[in-house]
């Protein structure tokens, strides 16, 4: 007999609509239930592509036996953290005031009925091994304290709420804003920077996109040919490494190893959008074919696995197929040949080091690259070329037999925030490399969200199966601003800057502190929870404060409005200590910084069947704080700040800095020698 979550539109928390234990969806039927039964409430928040998530499922929410426990001692409810990342940040962070430990998923936390935390851990065992304490034992013990303590519990849980608010930004008294959190964050970043391996940090290795793409600008702004290597050489560890599907194109979430071989095998849509531009502008400093090919195998995935058939891109690939990690990307050398040439073969054992030991569990190899093709040309004495040809054959010939496996399971749920990563991530590899057909592809998730998740004027945060549902949260504005921003550069509709004015306003209206500035992660009209949160710092995704900024202050610029602008100022103003005190967390932030200290370029190219070569000319240089928009002749509604004439047949080039711009420019050179020349 399914229990309530069959109803649900999360693959999360229909995986677990089968399971004996009577679980709820968060709500207020659960939350009455707790009051009014006074009993406390289990709560378990995972994902549905989280390997320790579907131990803990099998081993604890399947057996009739431990469900029996959980349903006679508590209110249990389920939390898809992807759905709902406003519970999942609050009660992380509890988890980490209470115990001293990192979080992570699954997270298992027990809540009095108004829902303070009083206890809680992540992964429970069923019984008592790894050191850790058996689920059906635990479980009565927490009742009983529910019971016996009550007194020491509200006195934890007044602690706790105290802490929870200590933990928003105080306002500085000096709010004047300098570069100085600029140059520490790099001075932090190249501290914890693995000079072997690429990377920030240490194992687990996680992309750290938002970290990489402050490096690479801050390479090109200061000329640091070091911070620059940072970046080319993680990149290029990366797109060698295990990490990266060697087949099938895309990245998993991180890599277990400091060597970037055995990832943990999920694959996230909010990774793989930020990646697409980091790639993308790396290959416009560096030119490496790598880098190329990288963006061109991620982007034909994307299309080819993530995308439904309406547009929107899903949420995530799983790390198991068959209740196995990985099963689906692992290979033997014996399965390997069997499938290719001899003179594939001959260029394949080498590459991805089928000749040596196994590296991965029951004598697998996970395919990555170990020896350069170059080399390996060289001693089957074949032409590079040649050897190319034959990797890129068998390549296909592996994919192919790859997907007659049992597939991992994908959550086909779409998110606006995620989404909107996946489209600023698309859009501009779109532009950098020319490519219609992924411009298509963003354009096409574009148009589905704003039919779909977008009513009366406000966001819905998910849909799946045509139902939309949940009140939006401060990344999904923050990031679909940011990439309509984008797709304003590749393809100008007045259409898209109007909705852009629209979404900006929302975050002004309902998000904004007003007091010290900055937005809160919910709404001003949201439900109301034990904390409301205001985040600064970057997490496996950007900062929602960070990319708000940003995006507020170039739209303000683009329509020459400066409330927004004007907004991102005081957004920066309000984490200002936080940016002082630990920069390389910030560095979403220390973006925002930068374009407050030095506002964007921006611009604006008209008239002449030759505008579009123009742009193609400046989109193949990198050029991070600079908007290029190609506006069509006949357009109309055209903000003052954006509304400058076509003179002629020739194109003309307004380029603004601010509110000061230079006079128009009819001649190609004399425009990239504008925009390249260094900065005094």
């Amino acid at each position: 007999m399914p229990n309530r979550l069959a109803r649900q539109t999360s693959p999360y928390l229909q995986q677990h609509a089968g399971n004996p234990v009577d679980w709820y969806p968060w709500g207020a039927e659960a939350l009455q239930l707790a009051r009014e039964q006074d009993k406390p409430i289990l709560l378990s928040v995972g994902y549905s592509a989280c390997h320790w998530c579907h131990v803990m499922a099998h081993e604890s929410f399947e057996d009739p036996r431990v469900a029996a426990v959980m349903n006679e001692l508590f209110v249990n409810i389920k939390v898809d953290r992807e759905e709902r990342p406003d519970l999942d940040q609050i009660y992380q962070a509890a988890h980490a005031m209470l115990t001293q430990r990192s979080g992570g998923w699954p997270l298992t936390m027990f809540l009095m009925p108004d829902q303070t935390p009083f206890f809680g851990g992540t992964y429970f065992p069923k019984t008592a091994r790894y050191g850790m304490p058996g689920f059906i034992d635990l479980m009565p013990q927490v009742a009983a304290a529910y019971r016996t303590k009550r007194a020491e519990i509200e006195q934890q849980n007044a602690a706790l709420r105290a802490a929870l608010a200590q933990t928003l930004p105080a306002a500085s008294a000096d709010a004047a804003l300098s570069a100085a959190p600029l140059a520490a964050a790099m001075r932090e970043l190249k501290r914890k920077f693995d000079e072997t391996d690429g990377g920030i940090g240490n194992a687990p290795k996680f992309p750290h996109p938002a970290e990489l793409e402050f490096c690479l600008r801050h390479a090109a702004a200061e000329r640091d040919e070091y911070a620059r290597g940072m970046v080319g050489l993680t990149l290029t560890k990366m797109a060698e490494g295990g990490i990266y599907d060697q087949l099938g194109g895309g990245f998993c979430r991180y890599s277990v190893d400091q060597y970037w071989t055995i990832p943990h095998f999920e694959k996230m849509l909010y990774d793989n959008g930020p990646l697409l531009r980091l790639y993308s502008d790396l290959w416009l400093a560096d030119r490496q074919p790598l880098y190329a090919r990288t963006v061109a195998d991620t982007a034909a995935w994307v299309m080819r696995e993530m995308q439904s058939s309406d547009g929107g891109y899903y949420s995530s690939l799983d790390a198991d197929s068959e209740h196995e990690e990985g099963k689906y990307y692992v290979w033997t050398p014996a399965a390997v040949k069997a499938a290719l040439s001899t003179e594939e073969y001959a260029v394949v054992e080498p590459y991805y080091g089928l000749d040596g030991m196994p590296n991965f569990e029951a004598q697998a190899w996970h395919l990555r690259v170990m020896k350069p093709l170059a080399f390996i040309a060289k001693k089957l004495e074949i032409d590079p070329q040649r050897a190319q040809a034959l990797l890129d054959a068998a390549r296909a010939r592996l994919l192919a037999l790859r997907a007659k496996r049992v597939r991992p399971g994908r959550d086909e749920k779409i998110l606006v925030s995620w989404n909107a990563l996946m489209i600023k991530g698309m859009a501009h590899a779109a532009r950098v490399f020319d490519q219609s057909e992924w411009l298509a592809s963003a354009r096409r998730a574009v148009e589905f969200t704003r039919a779909t998740l977008w009513r009366d004027g406000r966001l819905l945060a998910t849909c799946k199966d045509g139902k939309a549902h949940l009140n939006a949260y401060l990344d999904d504005y923050a990031f679909l601003l940011d990439a309509l921003l984008e797709v304003l550069q590749s393809d100008f509709r007045v259409a898209d800057l109007e909705w852009a004015r629209e979404i900006a306003q929302v975050l002004l209206d309902q998000f904004e502190d007003r007091g010290p500035g900055g937005f809160f992660f919910v709404s001003h009209d949201h439900e109301q929870l034990i904390h409301r949160s205001k985040s600064g710092h970057d997490n496996a995704t950007p900062s929602g404060n960070g990319i708000a900024a940003l995006a507020l202050n170039r739209l303000g610029h683009l329509l020459g409005e400066p409330r927004f602008g004007e907004a991102a100022e005081r957004a920066v103003k309000a984490f200002k200590p936080l940016l002082e005190r630990q920069a390389s967390a910030h560095t979403s932030l220390c973006l925002a910084l930068a374009e407050q200290l030095a506002p964007p370029t921006v611009v604006i190219l008209r008239g002449g069947a030759n505008a579009a070569a123009w742009q193609r000319e400046l989109n193949a240089r990198y050029l991070p704080q600079t908007l290029v928009l190609t506006l069509p002749a006949g357009i109309s509604r055209l903000p003052a700040a954006l509304d400058k004439p076509a003179t002629g047949s020739s194109v003309n080039a307004w380029v603004c800095h601010g509110v000061k711009c230079l006079p128009p420019i009819a001649d190609l050179a004399e425009l990239v020698s504008v925009l390249t020349k260094p900065a005094a």
